[in-house]
């Protein structure tokens, strides 16, 4: 089994990232020219001083709150997993029993993460000092993203067809999900704050990109000359892609989902994981900004 996770650093983060794909636009017919080379400066988040493998995994639509985690060790103690929050740049670290790190957070400051237990995985959020579990339609269920409502989307691994399911954890119905109406093997992995879901559909050689809009249209994503695309998160116009062409470069991208137009971001953030709609990408422990970035 193969699974794509935004949360491609981490300890416990799903296992096994895509090996090819093909991508999205948001008119599939429009060509995209090749962008020139990125240009974007880079700057550093504070870092907890006494914890290792320190990674940034989300940020909420308006650029305010920054989601992460690391881990700590102690003599003689078991290693300790803590949630890290940045707000407005100022970092808070939580003690959490589902693993360090969360998958995404709203402008609300609401965190949703995956954590893993021996029973399977468990879907949670957090906010104001309290971790809420989420129900799961199996022992496989991840969430990938929350948007300024609060709805919450991820998807399932079926073990009786081997395939995966897309799944929305609507904030009108705390309590419940719901199967997403998207072609089978499908993985919701963004949303925004309109409620258009983005994601991939996994394939046995190949994945395919999607964006699923609120009335329910679907349509697929492509960039020519993608020999692998994963589209992993999407906030207002924005959606955040990792490309590999046929020559074998690869580049994660900041695409825009109005006009089909993407731009090649710094090749260091090639393991990006979220963007906002101000397009600003987190990718480990950087932050890249249109025309200005940070690590």
């Amino acid at each position: 089994m193969q699974l794509i996770a935004r949360r491609v650093l981490s300890a416990g983060a799903v296992a096994g990232l895509l090996a090819t794909a093909a991508v999205v636009a948001a008119s599939p017919a429009t060509a995209f020219p090749r962008p020139p080379a990125p240009a974007c400066p880079i700057e550093t988040l504070p870092q907890p001083p006494d914890m290792y493998r320190t990674q940034a995994y989300a940020i909420d639509s308006t650029g305010r709150y920054i989601v992460g985690g690391a881990l700590r060790v102690a003599d003689e103690q078991p290693t300790k997993a803590f949630l890290l929050i940045w707000d407005r740049g100022h970092l808070t670290t939580v003690p959490s029993p589902f693993g360090e790190g969360g998958v995404g957070v709203n402008a609300r400051g609401v965190v949703i993460g995956t954590g893993h237990g021996e029973g399977g995985t468990q879907p949670w959020s957090y906010r104001d000092g309290v971790f809420t579990l989420l129900p799961a339609r199996s022992d496989e269920t991840y969430v990938s993203a929350i948007n300024a409502a609060g709805d919450v989307v991820g998807y399932d691994y079926d073990d009786a067809t081997g395939r995966f399911v897309a799944l929305r954890w609507p904030a009108s119905r705390p309590g419940t999900f719901e199967v997403l109406d998207v072609p089978a093997g499908g993985m919701a992995l963004g949303i925004t704050r309109d409620g258009t879901i983005v994601g991939t559909v996994s394939g046995p050689e190949h994945a395919t990109g999607w964006a699923r809009r609120p009335d329910g249209r679907y349509a697929e994503l492509t960039v020519p000359g993608a020999r692998s695309t994963q589209v992993l998160a999407a906030e207002g116009k924005w959606a955040l892609a990792r490309v590999d062409l046929s020559n074998g470069d690869q580049f994660g991208v900041r695409w825009n989902l109005r006009t089909g137009a993407y731009t090649v971001l710094d090749p260091r953030s090639y393991v990006a994981t979220d963007v906002n709609s101000r397009g600003a990408v987190v990718a480990g422990d950087w932050v890249v900004r249109p025309g200005a970035s940070r690590q």
